[in-house]
């Protein structure tokens, strides 16, 4: 009878297609749930109008106006904050790079059909790589940061480490004492008994 293959623990729930799915909509949501707070607040105090076509249109992304520029580091922003949802929902370092891409893609797909025509400004596609690149090396930073922490068990890390560098100082201390009483009784270092030292009378002969 063949032997089952063992998985990997983990491996069944980090390839769950519903899992995945829902990180992507959750992220693509968070995508553009801060995109749009930003590009308000940003027409607002620029006293422009805020409509649609600023946050799914490719056509307000250009490099010849001030809006352009404006929307370019809004979306530049938008990618650190997005940072956060990242290291919150997908928290591998290792699927930061494919969740980054993918949320790229399916915002390229979005505005295409927002604008019925696929992004033909080099403005646009710069910013995309921009944009994908700041999102998947921070985001990989941060998961990476979070994976290395030290793991502390219920709060006792302290008090034991504590207390393992008191009972290593009073073996210190213990020891050298027994070395330092000279004539005295005294334990090995090596811990295989106990030794005293016996004077020698001198008319004795040896």
């Amino acid at each position: 009878m063949p032997r089952k293959r063992l998985r990997r623990p983990g491996a069944l729930a980090d390839l769950q297609p519903l899992r995945i799915t829902t990180q992507i909509a959750l992220l693509q949501v968070a995508y553009y749930v801060s995109a749009a707070v930003l590009i308000v607040f940003t027409a607002l105090v620029a006293g422009k109008e805020v409509k649609l076509d600023l946050l799914f249109s490719w056509r307000s992304l250009r490099g010849d106006t001030t809006v352009g520029w404006m929307l370019g580091l809004v979306w530049l922003l938008n990618s650190l904050i997005t940072v956060i949802a990242v290291l919150l929902l997908v928290a591998r370092s290792k699927l930061v790079l494919d969740f980054a891409v993918t949320v790229h893609f399916l915002h390229l797909i979005v505005t295409s059909l927002y604008t019925h025509s696929i992004p033909s400004t080099w403005f646009w596609w710069a910013l995309q790589t921009a944009s994908t690149a700041l999102l998947a090396f921070l985001g990989m930073w941060a998961c990476q940061w979070r994976e290395l922490r030290p793991i502390s068990f219920g709060g006792h890390g302290r008090s034991t480490t504590s207390a393992n560098t008191a009972g290593a100082s009073e073996e210190g201390t213990a020891e050298e004492s027994g070395h330092s009483r000279g004539r005295g009784r005294g334990s090995g270092r090596d811990g295989a008994g106990t030794y005293e030292l016996v004077g020698i009378p001198e008319n004795e002969e040896v």
